[in-house]
């Protein structure tokens, strides 16, 4: 896996039930520096998406938060070695789980996955700031 640019904020993470608490930190931290008061939905988003990469993915993570260009949205990317690329299920009621791209998808302004050459994905994310 290639390494990100140093210059954007990154966090490298285990694949196991600790990697979304520490991500959640990871991007309320920047939000602070950045002055926004209000990181509740890009801790959402960065929590599925993490989750989604720990238990779906493969290897470890790449975490890397940045400003976009419009200036009131941030960008959540989150990299791992799997191959398979996610999906937004049908809503179903009484299933207990497999909701988190639904949700992620209603909560963000745009989202999408890019393949990565050396194997695997970028799953990012465009959220207010």
């Amino acid at each position: 896996m290639s390494a990100p640019a140093p210059e954007i904020p990154t966090i490298l993470l285990e694949p196991n039930e600790n990697a979304p608490a520490l991500a959640r930190d990871f991007l309320a931290g920047l939000f602070r520096e950045w002055g926004s008061a209000d990181d509740y939905m890009a801790r959402l988003v960065v929590s599925e998406l993490v989750t989604n990469a720990w238990r779906h993915g493969e290897g470890k993570i790449i975490l890397r938060v940045f400003r976009d260009v419009r200036p009131d949205l941030a960008v959540i990317e989150v990299w791992d070695q799997g191959d398979g690329l996610p999906v937004v299920g049908q809503e179903d009621f009484e299933a207990t789980s497999g909701r988190g791209l639904l949700l992620v998808s209603q909560l963000v302004h745009s989202w999408g996955t890019r393949p990565i050459a050396e194997g695997g994905k970028i799953v990012w994310a465009k959220c207010a700031l």
